[in-house]
């Protein structure tokens, strides 16, 4: 499979999995209504809407990150590092269909110590 094969082959990940982030989104939000509602002991409750409220912050970043890829494939950018503008290991890509930066570049800012949370989240589809 040549590298133009896999990238439509990750577009078509990348959709299915922002269609069923989407989806979970919803029964989230959707859960957290039914809680407030239904729910007569409050320290459940809150419990159960700090979890919901935390799991919904983790799918709403995976979901900016892959509108992120979906973006870049639509101008061409795709699977090309972000610092170094070197392409992207397809494993990596295959890995982690939102990663945007290189194997090199991603250790050179695990090491530099910046920011954790624009850094690639190790996860598989």
């Amino acid at each position: 499979m040549n590298r133009q094969e896999a990238v439509l082959e990750l577009h078509q990940v990348l959709i299915n999995r922002r269609n069923s982030l989407e989806r979970f989104c919803a029964q989230d939000l959707q859960l957290l209504k039914d809680l407030r509602i239904d729910s007569e002991d409050s320290v459940f409750e809150a419990s159960q809407q700090d979890i919901s409220s935390k799991l919904a912050e983790v799918e709403n970043k995976e979901l900016s990150k892959i509108n992120n890829a979906l973006n870049r494939i639509k101008l061409g950018k795709y699977g090309l590092c972000e610092s170094c503008d070197s392409p992207i290991a397809l494993p990596r890509l295959q890995a982690l269909p939102y990663a945007t930066f290189c194997i090199s570049c991603q250790r050179k800012k695990e090491e530099n110590g910046d920011d954790w949370s624009s850094i690639d989240e190790e996860r598989t589809f």
